[in-house]
């Protein structure tokens, strides 16, 4: 069976042979593959692998005042200068500011770390964050962990360093470093919860 991988990361630690995978069945006639894969089990943890998630599950759980109680606006691919961001928001008060998120799926004995692969694009990003924020705006960059139980999230020098270096820089610029652990399940991805940041 071929099946859509719904995540650009390397995945390597994930996609092994005897991994107890979810798919997801398509009822789109002009499709390649007739699935996506959602999400793989990895020594009884369920992760899940859909890419566009985090953006989804950050939104709902914004809008539900997770984030920042009391937002008047948050509205997605927001452009800025030439930067676009995933969300911008603002607050009755006159506060605003910039937000990107982070899908993270790898898990190494309990500890969530971010890139599985090098992402000069997400250097951008924290880049223009700590840009964006010398401008006056608040700005944060939320790893949302498409996992539970871990115990802390921490950049992975070890397969990028250039982006864990660029992690400290921004959380030095006063750009807000969060992590959120997910509950998932085979169908559904929602935050539940805070986890430390170790830079």
């Amino acid at each position: 069976m071929v099946c859509h991988v719904k995540n650009t990361g390397r995945c390597r630690e994930l996609l092994t042979p005897g991994a107890v995978i979810y798919l997801q069945e398509s009822d789109n006639p002009n499709r390649k593959t007739r699935y996506d894969l959602i999400a793989v089990e990895k020594g009884g943890l369920l992760i899940n692998m859909d890419a566009q998630a985090p953006n989804q599950v950050f939104r709902e759980w914004a809008e539900g005042g997770g984030f920042l109680p009391g937002l008047s606006l948050l509205r997605p691919e927001t452009t800025w200068g030439n930067s676009r961001f995933d969300f911008y928001w603002e607050l009755s008060t006159g506060r605003r500011g910039f937000v990107e998120v982070k899908g993270v799926t790898l898990e190494e004995n309990g500890y969530a770390r971010f890139p599985d692969a090098p992402t000069e694009r997400g250097v951008k990003h924290l880049e223009e964050l700590i840009a964006c924020r010398a401008e006056g705006y608040e700005t944060a960059v939320c790893f949302v962990l498409q996992m539970s139980g871990m115990r802390e999230f921490a950049p992975n020098d070890d397969t990028h360093p250039a982006f864990g270096a660029a992690l400290r820089r921004a959380a030095a610029a006063d750009v807000q470093i969060l992590a959120r652990e997910c509950m998932v399940t085979p169908d559904s991805m929602t935050i539940a919860g805070a986890v430390p940041v170790r830079l």
